[in-house]
């Protein structure tokens, strides 16, 4: 006895036509081979498109109310059936017209009357077509997808050497990443900054965030492992690697063609200790011409650093820390930002538990 095995399952075509010989010699053609549906109006074929998908569309030029140049406009307006391959079926014989079909995305152009092997070998060719391009968009999205998770598995390395090099920092650049993302989803929800905000490409923002410190690569390891307080002199040669990071930031980018990930970093490194009142470093900006990347983070980070345990201090308690960055709003922090993390506190709470086990 022979093993048994299933069908292929066979492709549908949709057959519209006013002329009701036209949809029973098409049917005739091709129900041997597809399931094929007619339809006498391009009305009721689109009607159906919104409960049942084809695989492929013949459709005639000339008929009253909607004509094939309508229908075929209808369906590329639509996301849901804009994929869909049409072949026209006319007896239109004007280059002009096939051009204008062509032009508003026809897939192909068939004379009636038809042969019925043309027909066949026509669909066949546009329904491969079809099958390679499905086929390949798969390929492409799993390469891209590999060569994203390659490249974020990079980037958390990267950000662990970071915090490996600065031992009281462990964990610190994945702590800052969920904090930024606890902060843009609130930014959206309460349309703070939102203009800006939605400019912004979020994925690449968030990996951007753990390189915030990357210029602490260059600097000595006596300064980053002194087992206590740092000297003013140490503390000053420590405030460098805001300008560091974006020496390394901006001698990568003058070698790679995408930007825009390497310009968060760059944000990022430089202006995350920059302070609302123009206090901070390394520039003493002020106000809004600190970009607002790094008014976020500047929360962020102070944050972290409050709730974290250090060689010369305690852990602050999460409402300790809530009350410090409230008492150095408009100083410190954006008075908006501040306000709003005051809203969002809790979440940086549970994140930040894990701060002191790592």
């Amino acid at each position: 006895m022979e093993p048994l095995t299933s069908k292929p399952k066979r492709q549908t075509i949709f057959l519209v036509d006013d002329l009701e010989t036209n949809l029973l010699a098409g049917r005739d053609a091709l129900q041997d081979v597809y399931d094929v549906y007619t339809f006498d109006s391009g009305a009721r074929m689109l009607k159906v498109l919104e409960k049942l998908t084809c695989d492929l569309i013949l459709l005639d030029i000339k008929m009253p109310e909607m004509d094939g140049y309508e229908i075929l406009a209808k369906l590329k307006d639509n996301a849901l059936t804009a994929s869909i391959p049409v072949i026209f079926l006319t007896s239109l014989s004007n280059e002009e017209d096939e051009a204008k079909g062509l032009s508003l995305g026809a897939a192909d152009y068939i004379m009636k009357p038809f042969s019925q092997p043309l027909l066949k070998k026509r669909i066949k060719t546009q329904l491969t077509l079809v099958n390679y391009n499905n086929n390949l968009q798969a390929m492409v999205e799993e390469k891209t997808k590999a060569v994203i998770e390659l490249k974020n598995i990079i980037l958390k390395t990267v950000a662990e050497l970071i915090d490996c090099r600065d031992t009281v920092s462990v964990g610190h650049a994945g702590r800052i990443q969920s904090y930024m993302e606890v902060f843009m989803n609130a930014m959206k929800k309460y349309d703070v900054y939102g203009k800006e905000i939605a400019s912004y490409d979020e994925q690449l923002v968030l990996l951007a965030s753990t390189l915030h410190d990357v210029g602490k690569i260059l600097l000595r390891e006596p300064i980053l492992l002194k087992p206590g307080k740092l000297s003013e002199t140490e503390y000053n040669e420590m405030k460098l690697h805001t300008t560091f990071g974006e020496k390394i930031i901006s001698r990568i980018n003058e070698t790679v063609a995408e930007k825009t990930f390497l310009e968060y970093v760059g944000i990022f490194a430089v202006s995350h200790h920059e302070k609302w009142d123009g206090s901070g470093y390394p520039k003493g900006l002020s106000g809004g011409a600190i970009p607002l990347l790094g008014r976020i983070i500047a929360i962020a980070d102070t944050y972290d650093a409050l709730i974290s345990e250090r060689v010369y201090k305690e852990a602050f308690t999460h409402n300790e820390a809530v009350r410090i960055i409230s008492l150095s709003k408009g100083l410190h922090f954006d008075p908006v930002l501040a306000d709003l993390f005051a809203e969002i506190n809790s979440e940086f709470e549970k994140i930040g538990s894990t701060a002191n086990n790592t």
